[in-house]
């Protein structure tokens, strides 16, 4: 009987295709990257390089004193330069310092200007009309920082006589010639001709 007990208690450890299960690595999750320099008790370093609130530079002192003397004067230690040795840390208050980084960087988001590629669309035989509203809006474009991309399509029998398109994109060339420059030639993409000007 102990003897049946046995094999059924091991029969338990093998599923239907009679191979012993697959154990699930125990993994456990990645510890959490710190966005942003180290601060008070994060620094491991036994000494340090440090700066006072003041930004006196204070030589080399014990990590213990310096975290002390932060919270004495109610502020933080920060990690300046981590790759120094020892590294270089400062005194601060760190809520400030991340608030202000945080506001120079928006200020850089916003000053980037993402540049786009507008497209005109032209014909041969466009009206003087069209073409001065046409020009109107990609002067426009370039004042405010945009490439354009002019399609010149040709339909039907307006292939035969190219001459036309390319007389009308040596036009469009030299009268946007004061604020915008080519950045690419005139070139055949099927029945249309694709130019890119970019401002000046």
């Amino acid at each position: 009987m102990p003897a049946k007990a046995s094999s059924f208690k091991l029969a338990a450890f093998f599923h239907n295709l009679g191979e012993l299960p697959i154990r699930r690595p125990n993994r456990a999750p990645p510890a959490a990257v710190k966005d942003g320099p180290r601060t008070n008790d994060e620094i491991r370093n036994a000494q340090i390089q440090l700066i006072d609130a003041e930004g006196t530079n204070r030589g080399v002192v014990e990590t213990v004193v310096a975290i002390k003397m932060a919270a004495e004067a109610g502020m933080d230690l920060v990690e300046i330069s981590p790759n120094n040795s020892p590294p270089v840390c400062k005194i601060m208050d760190y809520g400030k310092y991340k608030y202000s980084a945080q506001k120079k960087a928006a200020e850089a988001r916003k000053k980037q200007k993402v540049v786009e590629i507008k497209e005109i669309k032209l014909r041969p035989m466009i009206d003087d009309h069209d073409y001065d509203v046409k020009m109107r809006a990609m002067q426009r474009f370039f004042e405010e920082g945009d490439k354009v991309k002019i399609t010149l399509r040709y339909r039907g029998r307006e292939m035969a006589h190219q001459e036309i398109g390319t007389k009308l994109l040596d036009k469009v060339k030299s009268d946007v010639a004061a604020f915008a420059k080519v950045e690419q030639d005139a070139r055949f993409e099927g029945r249309q001709v694709v130019m890119v000007l970019a401002p000046r």
